[in-house]
């Protein structure tokens, strides 16, 4: 078993920050926080795409000479360009969603003056009352 674990210490790492992702994720009230965690688990997930595309001994998806003129084309000479290209994508991805993320809870904070996320639950609804209560006399007025 702890052959296999060191064998494979990338994926177990993969393993092990997706795991602080989650429970940051889950246990964290300040949005803030919780936006690190959801980085951390990004990274876990790109981590462990790399540890899957990289085979030992393998070359870069570049064509090679073969010492005759020609190209060596065989696909078992060089490592999986796919999984290189997933975590370029992703990390694109992730820092959008991070700077999205971001701006919204700033937005939050200016609104509601916190950035846990219980405390602006309980203002948003404090305020959808009191708006609601207001609609109601307005109707009220124009009714009678």
């Amino acid at each position: 078993m702890l052959e296999k674990l060191l064998l494979n210490h990338y994926e177990a790492a993969a393993v092990i920050l997706s795991g602080i992702g989650l429970t940051n994720l889950l246990l964290q009230r300040n949005l803030i926080k919780k936006i690190i965690g959801l980085n951390i688990m990004d990274t876990a997930v790109y981590l462990f795409l790399a540890a899957k595309g990289y085979v030992a001994g393998r070359a870069a998806p570049i064509l090679l000479e073969n010492g005759s003129g020609g190209w060596i084309t065989s696909s078992s000479v060089y490592v999986n360009p796919v999984p290189a290209g997933l975590v370029l994508t992703g990390i694109v991805v992730s820092v959008s969603v991070t700077a999205f993320a971001l701006a919204l809870t700033l937005k939050l904070y200016e609104s509601y003056g916190t950035l846990n996320i219980d405390e602006a639950l309980l203002k948003m609804t404090e305020q959808q009352e009191i708006l609601e209560a207001q609609i109601d006399k307005s109707e009220e007025g124009i009714l009678s």
